[in-house]
C-alpha cells in the first residue's frame, strides 16, 4: 500500500481522511461515553443515511451529481436538532428522543432508496466505507469539519468536562443547555467526516470502541482522550491496510481491528494493568 499511497491520489485522500477520522471520532466518543449517550451516534448515523439517500435519489431524479456528503451532513445537523427539541418536548423521557430520530432516518433511507431504483455501488461505499471513494472535495470538507471539532475541543474543553463530571452544577450554571446543544452538532459532523472511511453504519463503532478499550487500561480521562485516539488511529491505519490489500471495505476491517485491541485490553485488565471495574477519574 505505500506504493499506492505515493502513486495514486485517491489512496492518499483515503488515508489522509482516515488519519483524520481517527483523531477527531474518539475523541468526541470520549464524551460521548463518559456522558452516557452512546446511542445518539446511532441515532444520527441513520438520519444521515437518510441524507445520503435523499442526495442519489436527488441526483437521479434531477439528472445532475449532487454530492450525497453534503446532503448527509445537512440530513445530520438536522436531527441533531430534532433530537434537541424533542428532548425539550417529552422533558421527563429524555431518551425517548433519541429512538424517535433514529426511526425517523431508517424511514427516510428505506424511502429515498426505494425512489431511487434500489441499491448502488456508489451507496455501498457509503453504508461499508471505501477506500477508493475519497474525492478531492470530500477531502476538503473532512478537513474543514475536523478543524470545527478540534477548535470546538479546545475552547469548550472546560465546559464540555463540567458537564460530562458534574452535570448537576452545569445546570445551576446554565451550562448544560446550551453546551449540549453545541456538543450534538459536533456530533452530527463528526458522524458525516467519518462515514466516507467507515461507512455511515459502523461509524458508532469508531466513536466508541477506541473509548471502549482505552477505559479498560486507563484511570483519567485525560489518559482516556489520549490513548482513545492512539486505538482509533492504529484502528484506521491498520484497517486500511488490511483492506486494501485484501480488496474489501475498510469499514469492516477497522471495526474488527478495533475490536481486536479491544479484546487485548481486556485481557491486559485482567492481568492488572488496570483493575478491573475502576473508574474514570476526572484529573
Amino acid at each position: 500500500m505505500i506504493e499506492a499511497l505515493l502513486e495514486y491520489e485517491f489512496i492518499r485522500y483515503s488515508f489522509v481522511s482516515g488519519l483524520i477520522a481517527g483523531l477527531i471520532a474518539p475523541l468526541i466518543g470520549t464524551f460521548i461515553v463518559i456522558r452516557r449517550l452512546s446511542l445518539i451516534a446511532d441515532a444520527l448515523s441513520h438520519v444521515t443515511l437518510g441524507g445520503i439517500t435523499f442526495g442519489v435519489y436527488l441526483s437521479s431524479l434531477i439528472g445532475m451529481t449532487i454530492n450525497p456528503l453534503i446532503t448527509g451532513i445537512i440530513f445530520s445537523v438536522m436531527g441533531a436538532l430534532g433530537i434537541e427539541r424533542l428532548r425539550t418536548v417529552y422533558r421527563h423521557y429524555q431518551e425517548l428522543a433519541i429512538p424517535i430520530i433514529m426511526s425517523f432516518g431508517v424511514a427516510l433511507s428505506v424511502l429515498f432508496l426505494s425512489l431511487a431504483d434500489g441499491f448502488n455501488q456508489d451507496l455501498f461505499g457509503y453504508l461499508f466505507g471505501s477506500i477508493s471513494a475519497v474525492s478531492s472535495v470530500d477531502l476538503i470538507l473532512i478537513s474543514v469539519i475536523g478543524v470545527i471539532v478540534l477548535i470546538f475541543i479546545y475552547l469548550m474543553y472546560k465546559e464540555m468536562f463540567l458537564v460530562s463530571f458534574d452535570e448537576e452544577y452545569a445546570n445551576v450554571m446554565n451550562i448544560n443547555k446550551w453546551i449540549h446543544f453545541m456538543f450534538i452538532i459536533v456530533v452530527a459532523l463528526v458522524i458525516s467526516a467519518s462515514m466516507r472511511i467507515v461507512g455511515i453504519l459502523l461509524v458508532s463503532a469508531l466513536m466508541t470502541l477506541p473509548v471502549a478499550s482505552a477505559m479498560r487500561v486507563t484511570s483519567s480521562f485525560r489518559q482516556l482522550m489520549f490513548t482513545s485516539v492512539i486505538f482509533g488511529e492504529v484502528a484506521v491505519i491498520v484497517g486500511l491496510f488490511m483492506s486494501f490489500h485484501l480488496d474489501i471495505s475498510p469499514g469492516g476491517t477497522i471495526v474488527l481491528v478495533s475490536l481486536a485491541i479491544l479484546a487485548a485490553t481486556i485481557i491486559l485488565d485482567r492481568i492488572g494493568v488496570k483493575k478491573r471495574g475502576e473508574p474514570i477519574d476526572s484529573v
